[in-house]
């Protein structure tokens, strides 16, 4: 059966960034099951993985445009300590979920911390980079009715996978 839209596939992968850096890997965790078309992985990989079928590797380089975006400098801000209320000790590398523009949340690092100045990065972490995935695509099958409904994979323990 090959990858196309309402599949369930489960891939196993290593992803390193251009110089070589292991980013993640499923080696630990078993093979990453997602429901094709749904945009449960990033697109570059998505279209990569189209028409291949159980068995198949292959390498993808998928570059920042097509996968967690370009930095944008503008979501770069300093703010005041205070508006970290109950946060007893602020450190960087720290992850916040905050309120956009647009009425959704977004995961905000800590990457700079200067007095009461707290400098805060709202890019992903993977913007800008181009990444590097050596896939093989371990199973292939059909979405079940609640799959498509949810709109992500669930594996067999019912537990879903992002």
């Amino acid at each position: 059966m090959q990858i196309g839209s309402n599949k369930v596939v489960s891939i196993d992968y290593k992803l390193t960034d251009d110089e070589g850096r292991v980013i993640d890997h499923s080696s630990d965790r078993g093979p990453l099951a997602y429901l094709h078309g749904a945009g449960n992985i990033i697109p570059g990989l998505e279209t990569a993985l189209e028409g291949k079928k159980q068995g198949d590797e292959l390498n993808v380089r998928v570059e920042p445009a097509q996968a967690y975006g370009e930095r944008d400098e503008q979501m770069i801000q300093t703010l005041n300590r205070s508006q970290f209320q109950g946060v007893d000790e602020l450190e960087v590398g720290m992850q916040f979920h905050a309120g956009n523009q647009n009425g959704g949340v977004q995961v905000v690092t800590v990457v700079a911390i200067d007095g009461d100045d707290v400098t805060i990065d709202a890019n992903h972490p993977l913007a800008g980079t181009t990444l590097n995935f050596d896939v093989t695509v371990r199973e292939v099958r059909e979405a079940s009715p609640e799959e498509l409904e949810h709109g992500h994979a669930h594996t067999d323990e019912g537990a879903n996978d992002h």
